[in-house]
């Protein structure tokens, strides 16, 4: 029988898992009806979205709405995460805005190819498994971060439309409203948050974000209330996305330009998406799919970058809108990508009409229940590093952008866990009753670069008798820095004419030992065998005059 190759068997893999989750009996007609008025209320959400992002990219605002489109259909088809919303998003055109600036929007879509290509490459070798390492402070900063980050956005709604300019975080430093255009504005944000907090409690007919952006926009409508509404941002009136080959030289040079772009773009783009997949799992209960979420993200964009389309990765805000609006099959994400296009080609003059005032109340709304509002209330209960990197990574979230802000919370984490485990080495002193006149010290703790210093200043070269036994039944060695405290140690022993032995090596640390070729087997029995086996350090093999 031949094997099928690594790309084949993830293929199959991931036409099995989509069959699996698309299992026609749970579509009901009143499941079709959730899933589409889902979809209908998140492609509503998405057009100021994407004309915002395209606007900060220094875009046109249709390469906005074309990655919205294109990115949302092809992940919501195959992504990890049924119920999840993918399209142009502010953390990767913040990134773009530079590029565009410098070579124009042709190396910008050549960017995107690659980024797709890099993000396929990412799922293909199941590199998503390492979002695992994020640990659960940094998600709670994230969330925290990003609630914070669309709440701002939202601000920039209150501005005068046509005088605002680009920023970090959406379109800024226009002129804000005032007097009764103000007021008037609020009194429609606080409608369309009243009508979503309170219709549930009434009918879950239609989803209540749907229901308050109709109501409001039919009250602007009919009473012909002078607001911001959509067509304020741009026009969303265009065709359909055409196939397109970035118009830019096939050179070494090009590559040279687009590829630190491209990578920073991919990784950004995978850690939100990631992100936002355990986020929506946990809403969901759904697990796994990272790696196939990978690839989803990787074929999206590869194929955006050729239809014209500033690329993207998954949405927060948009995804839980679309889960708290019921949405929780694919049918909702294709759904919202179809009414999307739909805007585009045939209904730009009604969306235009939309006020801006209903799509701030529904994110607002989404702000509050985005934001873990719990996390403040553990602080005082849980480890005070726990709670520094929950502010720090919500912090450098808002400030610089998600993908720094995790990493810096990742490795804070990380060094606050060395730290802590350096301080739990060590020892239990006691004379040995299997060989009489010898020293046993028991460790405790972990044995690694971190706790190597604290492990030295536990033994005593000089007073110790002629064997001392080191038994590692409750420790573990870990890393070269581990091998290398070992060896100063023996050295020390041998220095004084003393023997050294290890005993009770777990089976890992025992290969590890041995292929650094410092020990030697002492006993006939199976060095992997669980029981007690005692390893005596071999003379000489610490280095020349050892």
């Amino acid at each position: 029988m031949t094997s099928k190759s690594p790309f084949a068997a993830f293929a199959d893999r991931l036409g099995a898992q989509n069959l699996s989750q698309a299992n026609l009996s749970k579509f009901t007609p009143n499941r079709i009806r959730i899933e589409l008025l889902a979809g209908l209320t998140v492609a509503l959400a998405l057009v100021p979205e994407a004309v915002a992002f395209a606007f900060v990219a220094g875009v046109d605002p249709l390469v906005g709405l074309y990655a919205a489109f294109i990115v949302g259909l092809i992940t919501a088809a195959i992504g990890g995460r049924p119920g999840m919303i993918s399209g142009a998003t502010g953390a990767l055109a913040v990134v773009m805005v530079s590029l565009v600036a410098q070579h124009g929007v042709e190396y910008l879509f050549a960017t995107v190819v690659l980024m797709g290509i890099l993000q396929l490459a990412a799922g293909i070798f199941k590199l998503g498994k390492f979002i695992r390492l994020v640990p659960h402070p940094v998600m709670l900063g994230f969330v925290n971060g990003l609630a914070i980050v669309i709440f701002l956005a939202q601000l920039t709604q209150f501005q005068v439309p046509g005088t605002a300019e680009v920023s970090g975080h959406g379109m800024s430093g226009g002129e804000w409203l005032s007097g009764w255009p103000l007021i008037l504005m609020l009194l429609l944000v606080a409608l369309t948050m009243v009508i979503i907090w309170g219709l549930p409690k009434l009918t879950k007919a239609i989803p209540a974000p749907l229901a308050g952006i109709a109501i409001v926009a039919a009250v602007v409508i009919v009473f012909g209330l002078d607001v911001p509404r959509v067509g304020d941002l741009a026009s969303v009136e265009g065709g359909l996305p055409s196939f397109h080959i970035p118009m830019v030289p096939l050179t070494w040079e090009t590559f040279e330009i687009i590829l630190p772009y491209a990578v920073i773009l991919a990784a950004i783009g995978l850690i939100e998406s990631l992100l936002t997949l355990n986020l929506v799992g946990e809403m969901t209960n759904k697990r796994g799919g990272a790696s196939q979420e990978c690839v989803a993200q990787g074929a999206a964009n590869l194929v955006t970058g050729f239809f014209g389309g500033m690329g993207g990765c998954a949405m927060i805000g948009q995804s839980m809108i679309n889960v708290k609006s019921g949405g929780r099959t694919r049918l909702s994400g294709l759904s919202a990508a179809l009414f999307l296009l739909a805007f585009i080609l045939v209904g730009s003059a009604l969306i235009e009409q939309i006020p801006l005032a209903a799509l701030v109340g529904v994110m607002f709304m989404v702000v509050i229940g985005t934001f873990a509002w719990n996390s403040l209330r553990i602080m005082t209960r849980i480890p005070l590093t726990d709670a520094l990197v929950i502010v720090l990574v919500t912090g450098v979230t808002v400030a610089y952008d998600l993908a720094t802000a995790v990493i810096v919370g990742v490795i804070v984490s990380a060094l606050a866990y060395a730290w802590n485990n350096a301080r739990r080495i060590r020892i239990i002193e006691r004379d040995s009753v299997r060989t009489p006149g010898a020293h046993v010290y028991e460790i405790e703790g972990p044995l690694f670069f971190g706790s190597t210093e604290g492990f030295a200043e536990l033994f005593h070269p000089e007073t110790d008798p002629e064997v001392v036994i080191v038994d590692f039944m409750r420790s573990r060695i870990v890393d070269q820095s581990a091998l290398q405290a070992i060896e100063d140690l023996a050295a020390k022993y041998e220095a004084h004419g003393k023997t050294l032995r290890l005993r009770h090596l777990s089976r890992d640390c025992h290969k590890l030992l041995k292929r650094a070729g410092q020990l030697m087997v002492d006993s006939d029995d199976d060095p992997d065998y669980a029981v007690a086996v005692d390893y005596s350090v071999r003379t000489g093999a610490f280095g020349s005059g050892h």
